[in-house]
């Protein structure tokens, strides 16, 4: 019988602490591909370390395309030491093509959870919160965005590096069936969209200082707007930067001409 082999809690140590490297060394061919061989390093030199050839092949197969979101990357990583290590147990036997089909199915989906939850959800709830005391000048402002934004990624990374190494296809599998995945991935997304439209009054700051005289009555033009809906300028100025940013726009391009229309519009005394 072939001899069983597996990764020393020592080495699935180094492999989550290297994790949060993934983006170390980006480019536009494979995405996060180096960062994630460079992940997996401690645990294919325990496990080939007999077998060099088996090394260069188990190297090459995890520097081919990856992206993910880095918040959930864990439960794929450890999901991969896991078939590493039934590959080197069953050398010549086991489909090592299998390795990748997975973690190129686990991408889409994980990388669609963490973009909803990490980056359309608690950070911006935390940025909600913290960037109005930040700009009071509160301290908390910086502490209470680093807590929302860093305590829910540390849990969902080392939790699901675990349950990734110790069965995380099934579970996956099963959330997958029930249809949980569908629903907690929209209701996260629904939640990021609420936060971002209730961050607008707060955050984006456009008033009109223009007066008209009507029959010797002076009419100032921002309160007769809030009249008609509070904070429709800033809701405006938002939903034309979306809609050119959707049409193809530049974010830069956009920024510029958000500078060069409030300087217009001050030389003009409108705001």
């Amino acid at each position: 019988m072939a001899e069983e082999k597996k990764i020393s809690a020592k080495t699935l140590r180094r492999v989550f602490w290297r994790h949060y490297q993934l983006l170390g060394c980006f480019n536009y061919e494979r995405q996060m591909s180096t960062g994630y061989g460079y992940t997996m390093m401690p645990a294919l030199k325990e496990l080939y370390k007999d077998d060099p050839k088996a090394m260069q092949e188990a190297v090459k197969r995890h520097l081919e395309f990856f992206n993910c979101a880095t918040s959930t990357s864990p439960f794929i990583i450890g999901l991969t030491c896991a078939m590493e290590e039934q590959n080197a147990s069953e050398p010549g036997s086991y489909d090592t093509s299998s390795i990748t089909s997975v973690k190129a199915a686990l991408m889409g989906p994980l990388a669609g959870i963490g973009d909803s939850f990490f980056w359309g959800t608690f950070r911006v709830i935390g940025a909600g919160i913290g960037a109005p005391l930040a700009v009071a000048g509160n301290v908390l402002g910086p502490i209470i965005y680093a807590i929302l934004n860093v305590i829910p990624s540390e849990i969902v990374r080392r939790w699901g590096f675990k349950i990734g190494y110790s069965g995380g296809s099934k579970f996956l599998e099963r959330i997958s069936s029930d249809g949980t995945l569908q629903k907690v991935t929209e209701a996260a997304r629904i939640m990021g969209l609420m936060v971002i439209g209730a961050m607008i009054p707060s955050m984006v700051l456009l008033t009109l200082s223009a007066t008209v005289d009507i029959n010797g009555a002076t009419v100032v033009l921002q309160e007769v707007l809030d009249q008609i809906c509070p904070y429709i300028l800033p809701l405006g100025l938002v939903g034309g930067c979306y809609k050119l940013l959707k049409s193809g726009r530049s974010g830069t391009m956009v920024m510029f001409g958000l500078l060069i229309l409030g300087i217009v519009l001050a030389a003009l005394g409108l705001v």
